[in-house]
């Protein structure tokens, strides 16, 4: 009898094995089911922190985001949380500190500036860049 994908550690995966997110296969709707309310398989990347090898983390001045979602949208692990179409934070134990986020920021000055990792939000906060004037 062979095992269930959910049964296999990651060196039994065969190649171009899928691993499913969740423990069913449920069709959830997002704006009905929470994130952290939907229930992940052990394989999910979701129980794995692999955010504690990063050097540089994003930090967000709520002051200056539009909530236009371009991070969101492009951020490759979802490590921006967004609730009713606003961003509301990170999560940091999946971050890897890519700075897509920062890339794709479109306010002047950006709203999601990369600091190193041991840089405290306030004191990020305090470094924060003025707008750059138009020419």
């Amino acid at each position: 009898m062979s095992k269930s994908i959910h049964d296999m550690g990651w060196d039994e995966l065969v190649l171009g094995a899928a691993v499913h997110s969740f423990k069913e296969e449920i069709d959830y709707n997002p704006s009905q089911v929470l994130p952290e309310n939907r229930d992940y398989a052990e394989t999910n990347s979701k129980y794995k922190y692999v955010g504690d090898w990063r050097v540089f983390k994003p930090v967000w001045n709520t002051d200056l985001c539009i909530h236009c979602q371009f991070c969101w949208l492009y951020c490759p692990d979802t490590s921006i949380l967004s609730r009713e179409k606003k961003m509301i934070g990170f999560d940091y134990d999946h971050c890897k500190g890519c700075g897509i986020c920062q890339e794709v920021c479109p306010t002047n000055p950006k709203s999601i500036i990369m600091f190193t990792e041991q840089t405290e939000e306030e004191e990020a906060l305090n470094q924060w860049p003025e707008k750059k004037g138009s020419k």
